[in-house]
């Protein structure tokens, strides 16, 4: 990694900001872990609101809490990606809604060709990797011609300021269908994690290839002015990944960074979490990394948080739970998120973020496009 001087994990006060929302201190990451569970001591879920803004978009992805007040951003909000249109062809949403904790709801970001202020390869088709730092918003895109994997495109990542307008794009640098992404910031520095889930996956054809990557992108931040990348470094590989009718396509989703620095990928195809440890500040690949756990109550996890304990929660896409896993290894809890459908819960869970003060978990229910909180 080639950060300034003085940025360092130990360094009290490192923001650690999720792609799902969770902020939290270095200090409180590396507590020891309290083997109650986070999810356990909430009972009830409730309906915050519909993620469809007028435009007709749905699929809701991507989910991050506005931590300050900035702009259109209002402290509390919670902005969700929509990753498909009003026809509901995946890869074609492009728009970002902003629903307070009451319900209300606005589009702070309606993103188009016309409003782009460079090229994006592909179009517009925003996917779970949704982050907040340093007053930008930054959000994955892979988009789709016709809702299908087999006529996608690399994509990349829109740089939004806290207007909801487009300042700037990165494409290029191995970024190949954004799926999800983490950021941890300190002053004007970043490190941000991007999982991606096309390189050669549409060429396959349905089968499964390992060649899915998290990226770390470093960036530098100007007063007034959009993150620059300072470099870019290939943290993990070789990654299961494949096209699919249903889902669009399967690869390493869910990515969060917990105490000392440890990378957690939901590994989604290997139905598993794998951990990369030093992902900060390591300068190559660890491949797959190590796995953190597997089996058990996973079922194809896809969003990933941390919680404010250290705890890794995951939400699966193959049967609408939750799963609890502590940083050895153990998986604490589970409980079913949603139940509807057959199976129970089948691809209606993605995004998920911690709400402020651990008060719950907000989620989104892509079975019908809303926005919900555990507690």
């Amino acid at each position: 990694m080639r950060f300034t001087r003085g940025f360092t994990l130990a360094a009290v006060g490192i923001a650690v900001v999720t792609g799902v929302g969770l902020t939290a201190t270095a200090s409180a990451l590396a507590a020891p872990h309290a083997h109650s569970s986070f999810i356990g001591r909430f009972h009830h879920t409730s309906l915050v609101a519909s993620t469809v803004p007028a435009n007709g978009d749905v699929n809701p992805y991507g989910v991050v809490v506005v931590q300050h007040s900035q702009g259109r951003l209002h402290q509390g909000d919670i902005l969700v990606s929509n990753f498909n249109n009003s026809k509901n062809l995946q890869g074609t949403g492009s728009t970002i809604v902003e629903i307070s904790p009451s319900g209300h709801r606005t589009v702070f970001a309606h993103i188009t060709q016309k409003s782009l202020p460079g090229r994006c390869p592909g179009g517009i088709g925003l996917t779970t990797g949704l982050v907040l730092v340093n007053g930008w918003v930054i959000v994955g895109n892979l988009p789709s011609k016709n809702g299908q994997a087999a006529t996608s495109s690399p994509g990349c990542l829109f740089v939004l300021d806290s207007n909801g307008m487009v300042r700037k794009i990165f494409s290029g640098h191995g970024i190949n269908g954004p799926w999800d992404a983490t950021v941890v910031s300190n002053g004007n520095l970043a490190a941000l994690f991007v999982a991606n889930v096309l390189n050669g996956t549409v060429k396959a054809q349905g089968k499964v290839v390992k060649r899915g990557t998290v990226l770390r992108l470093d960036l530098r931040f100007g007063r007034g002015k959009p993150p620059a990348i300072l470099s870019v470094t290939k943290v993990g590989s070789g990654f299961s990944e494949q096209t699919d009718p249903a889902a669009f396509v399967v690869g390493p989703t869910g990515l969060g960074i917990g105490r000392n620095g440890t990378l957690y990928v939901a590994d989604t195809g290997q139905n598993r979490i794998t951990r990369i440890p030093g992902a900060i500040f390591r300068h190559s690949s660890a491949g797959t990394g190590k796995v953190l756990t597997s089996g058990g109550g996973l079922n194809a996890p896809l969003g990933l948080t941390i919680a404010p304990g250290g705890d890794v929660l995951t939400v699966n896409g193959a049967n609408g739970k939750i799963v609890e896993t502590s940083p050895v290894g153990v998986q604490v809890a589970s409980r079913f998120l949603d139940r509807s459908g057959n199976p129970p819960g089948a691809g209606a869970l993605f995004g998920l973020a911690v709400a402020p003060h651990g008060s719950g978990l907000y989620y989104v229910d892509d079975a019908v496009n809303t926005l919900r909180l555990l507690h």
